[in-house]
């Protein structure tokens, strides 16, 4: 293992568990503190909506201030929201609007991990720093893959946290613990990979102006290759959004499962996507490029969204949803590679925060979208799902067939001998 990553690794990791912890246990707390249903949601979409705020703004900083500084600050941010989650259990059962004060401070504390949580976009601009040319084709796979660990793991640790004695205090507690560990790996072991040559002068601009992605793709006037992969992966997070809101409704539907054969297969796609991220991406970039990589992960993921309604039986399921799967482990980290290897070293931190914050912008709008069209036609939604890779897949095809002739060679380019 490549010790100068550690500290990125363990940044995504976290990064993605402090998103994936709660989900088997705030649905809980929301009860306990008989709040409606529509709450529940409400805290899952701050992370994200918070994220989308603090990703381009952390991420500029880093460019002008250097990395470290800004992930130290960033990641204490983040242990400083749980301990706040901490102290909200332990408060008196007042209300406030109709909800229970713990709960109001719980979004808070939800609120403060989104825009500390946008040090993502930092933590890939580590990388795209002190990454070769060569290293960055498959580094984010690995990345990507830790990503499905923690997406695999995350629910589980907060199930069981959640079940022991400290109920949902233990989970808190956990998560302080990781955090923690993260932030001292940070100080004690990250070394600074932005040197004060390389960094930019920073430009003070209004928060509110910054939540305008179109208005700062414009003012940072990146290379074409970059908008199009900007624009290829906002139709791509538009489906994940839509995915993830939808799936378990549909798994649920479709065989009829209870939370604990839900939780199981959740730990089987966690797993498919953990390995197809960390190794068959890396194939496939190897055999193909990472630009024909992606076109074939945008391909794939077509396909799967509609395979995977044309079938009740259990076994078939698996065999279409690998493939989806496979199409969305292979389009993740090849857009962080491309935007990466394209991105001005002076300007990687912002443009990786734009990167970030079109994630967190679709994370936070579309899952209500994807959640109310699916009550209303059912599994007829991965029919209109499946046209949005589709559409990432034409327009990237578009660009990549009429691209600037001298760009061949980075396009085309085999990285892995």
């Amino acid at each position: 293992m490549n010790k100068k990553l550690l500290p990125a690794y363990f940044l995504t990791f976290v990064n993605v568990l402090g998103f994936s912890i709660l989900m088997p246990v705030l649905p809980f707390i929301v009860e306990s503190y008989g709040a409606p249903d529509w709450v529940f949601g409400l805290l899952l979409s701050l992370y994200a909506a918070f994220q989308f705020v603090g990703a381009p703004y952390l991420g500029a900083l880093s460019d002008s201030l250097g990395r470290k500084p800004i992930l130290v600050i960033s990641q204490a941010g983040t242990l400083l929201s749980w301990f706040i989650f901490l102290a909200a259990l332990y408060l008196p059962d007042y209300t406030l609007f109709g909800i229970g004060v713990g709960l109001l401070v719980i979004g808070i504390a939800r609120a403060l991990d989104g825009v500390t949580g946008g040090n993502a976009s930092v933590a890939n601009a580590y990388v795209s720093d002190i990454t070769t040319r060569e290293e960055k084709s498959y580094i984010f796979g690995f990345l990507g893959g830790i990503a499905g660990i923690g997406l695999m793991i995350g629910p589980g640790i907060g199930g069981i946290t959640a079940s022991t004695s400290l109920g949902f205090k233990g989970t808190a507690l956990a998560a302080i613990a990781i955090s923690t560990i993260t932030l001292l790996t940070i100080i004690f072991w990250l070394k600074e990979s932005h040197p004060k040559e390389k960094r930019s002068i920073r430009k003070k601009e209004s928060v509110i102006k910054n939540l305008f992605i179109i208005r700062r793709i414009k003012v940072l006037e990146p290379k074409p290759i970059i908008k199009l992969l900007f624009a290829t992966k906002l139709f791509f997070s538009i489906m994940m959004a839509f995915y993830i809101s939808t799936i378990s409704l549909f798994i649920i539907d479709l065989f009829k499962f209870n939370e604990y054969k839900l939780g199981l297969f959740m730990l089987v796609v966690g797993i498919f996507l953990s390995f197809n991220q960390a190794f068959m991406s890396r194939i496939a970039i190897k055999k193909f490029g990472e630009f024909p990589t992606l076109l074939i992960g945008l391909a794939l993921s077509t396909v799967g969204l509609i395979a995977i309604t044309l079938t009740a039986n259990f076994w078939l399921y698996i065999t279409y949803y690998y493939v989806m799967n496979l199409g969305l482990s292979l389009t993740f980290p090849t857009f962080n590679a491309l935007i990466s290897i394209h991105a001005d070293p002076k300007k990687q931190g912002e443009i990786m925060g734009i990167s970030e914050s079109i994630n967190s912008f679709s994370l936070a709008v579309f899952p209500v979208v994807g959640a109310f069209l699916y009550e209303i036609i059912g599994f007829k939604v991965y029919y209109l799902m499946a046209l949005l890779p589709f559409a990432a897949f034409s327009i990237a095809l578009y660009g990549y067939q009429h691209r600037d002739k001298r760009e061949d060679e980075i396009l085309d380019h085999n990285p892995i001998n």
